[in-house]
């Protein structure tokens, strides 16, 4: 019933920090994904007796490698796999899963808000019975296993019925299929004053969410206009396609435009919300209001308490270190820790585990809290909306009052997209080369006054994470970072993280162009990016 197939290793199977991410053709090539999959179970010694998790956020080829994940499982002697309905868990969802039903671990399929479809992308990655992304050592095992690879053990049998719920088997292993929806919405409601939220809808409060037909869609619709009473019609794009409707489901005033420009119509709704495609990440914006992902993190910590979920106040609030330091000034004020790691969920994790903090968040609008160990972006928008229900405050005037009280960080990513390798290269090394002589140099309107490349020191587990992203400090508050980011699939992107900080008393209803023009020029007059990229512009702003 079972069979071993000879293979050999394939080039290009080394895991980012959002595990594999490649076109979605090449993981349908001979043994590519089965390939990865043994690797997987091999650098885990066998995952005799596992129950594991498996879902994915719906995209094309999805249901098929599922396929070959449950017979793949069965070969290799797993006692229990528990697969979302028709394939779909959303990645926080998938994270919860593990963490109640005491898995192993769980596999999740998914390259997150990247465009879907035959010639577009796809990703795997592994996550471990805590619920969160596999560390750094278990994915460096996962890779070394692919190099040496020859073969992989499958279940010679049928496909699975994954439309019906209920169980199943192949061998000795047990399919149950589950609502995807069921257990996280049950999750959420522990956390949120759902009886408000209800409240603010019943009082004509209005919304829409835009779920990208990507995963949230099913959440969205069940919790907010099912549980919470919203009006029908309140999310839109909820039916998850296997090519997002031809869409980007990156949750950003560029890709979530349809949504913005209603957002800054005349007859906006108070208040909007959007979701990407495997459901981890968030965009907020008010009547008339676009919040940035730091700016949402920072009014989430200083508002968690209005939750009864949080009401016992938070730890300490962890961000990425390309977040502003929005954050850390909530932090200071609320005398609890604050963390700066490197990009990459898996290292809140530790901090997380460890009590050490309980909400954390990145610029690329992932937030998330101590429930699961993934960013969850339902769980931002409900946050927000518990605050909203409390406050009795529009967005906007909830921003205005956060300003006056911890100061404002202006802030703003340019992404410069499928940049050729060789000059993103040669932008990082050309900085890297002036980090021992930078300190001091006029670059364009700024002088810098601070440089380094980041690097962290986990303070649970002592391990250490080098070369983390390019950090430049300026006279009078600003700072630039610059990243290569992995979470491409063509080329290289390089991130450009521009922030000008603005303390208490000062003016926080100008211009963020014009604030942040001299913090642009001195960073393009000091890595020289548009004369070696040929780009005069990023391909994408927010």
């Amino acid at each position: 019933m079972f069979k071993e197939v000879k293979t050999a290793p394939i080039e290009g199977q080394k895991p980012g920090t959002s595990g594999l991410r490649k076109k979605t053709k090449v993981f349908m090539g001979e043994h590519y994904l089965a390939n990865f999959v043994q690797s997987i179970f091999d650098s885990l010694d066998g995952i005799t007796g596992f129950d594991l998790v498996v879902g994915g956020d719906g995209r094309f080829f999805n249901a098929d490698a599922i396929q070959i994940i449950l017979k793949m499982a069965a070969a290799n002697g797993a006692a229990k796999v528990i697969v979302g309905k028709d394939g779909i868990l959303s990645t926080p969802a998938a994270s919860h899963l593990i963490r109640k039903r005491k898995a192993n671990g769980g596999i999740i399929l998914s390259a997150s808000h990247n465009p879907g479809g035959p010639d577009e992308d796809f990703g795997i990655k592994y996550n471990g019975e805590n619920g969160g992304p596999a560390p750094e050592h278990m994915t460096a095992a996962m890779f070394d296993r692919t190099t040496t690879i020859d073969r992989y053990l499958i279940a010679d049998a049928p496909d699975f019925d994954l439309g019906t719920i209920g169980t199943t088997t192949v061998g000795d292993m047990t399919v149950e299929i589950v609502d995807p929806v069921t257990d996280y919405s049950a999750l959420m409601e522990t956390l949120f004053d759902f009886d408000a939220i209800r409240a603010l809808f019943k009082s004509g409060f209005t919304m829409t969410f835009d779920a990208m037909h990507a995963v949230t869609g099913p959440y969205a619709t069940a919790i907010l206009e099912g549980t919470l009473g919203a009006p029908k019609g309140t999310v839109m794009n909820a039916i998850p396609l296997e090519d997002f409707g031809g869409g980007h489901p990156d949750p950003n005033p560029i890709w979530a435009k349809t949504l913005m420009d209603k957002m800054m119509g005349d007859a906006a709704p108070d208040f909007g919300a959007a979701s990407d495609g495997d459901g981890d990440r968030n965009m907020i914006v008010g009547k008339g209001a676009y919040v940035t992902p730091s700016d949402s993190l920072a009014v989430l910590a200083a508002n968690a308490h209005l939750a009864p979920g949080y009401a016992r106040g938070l730890a300490g609030v962890a961000r990425s270190m390309p977040t502003s330091g929005a954050s850390d000034r909530v932090a200071a004020k609320l005398g609890i820790a604050s963390f700066e790691t490197p990009t990459g969920w898996k290292f809140f994790g530790n901090l997380l585990d460890a009590g050490k903090a309980t909400i954390c968040g990145e610029e690329s609008a992932g937030t998330g809290s101590d429930h699961v160990r993934e960013k969850d972006g339902l769980w931002a928008v409900l946050l927000w909306l518990n605050v909203l229900a409390v406050r009795k405050q529009s967005v906007a005037e909830i921003m205005a009052d956060h300003w006056s009280e911890y100061g404002r960080n202006y802030y703003t990513r340019y992404d410069y997209e499928a940049v050729p390798t060789d000059a993103a290269n040669t932008v990082m090394s050309g900085l890297i080369d002036q980090l021992d002589t930078v300190v001091g140099q006029v670059a364009g309107p700024l002088t810098v006054a601070k440089a380094d490349q980041f690097s962290y020191l986990d303070p649970v587990d002592g391990s250490h994470s080098h070369n983390q992203g390019l950090r430049v400090w300026f006279d009078g508050g600003a700072r630039a970072v610059l990243r290569l980011s992995g979470t491409g699939t063509e080329g290289a992107t390089i991130r450009v993280y521009l922030e000008q900080e603005q303390e208490v008393g000062g003016d926080f209803n100008a211009d963020k162009e014009a604030v942040l023009a001299p913090v642009v020029d001195a960073v393009m007059a000091l890595t020289k990016l548009p004369t070696i990229t040929g780009r005069d512009a990023p391909n994408v702003i927010t």
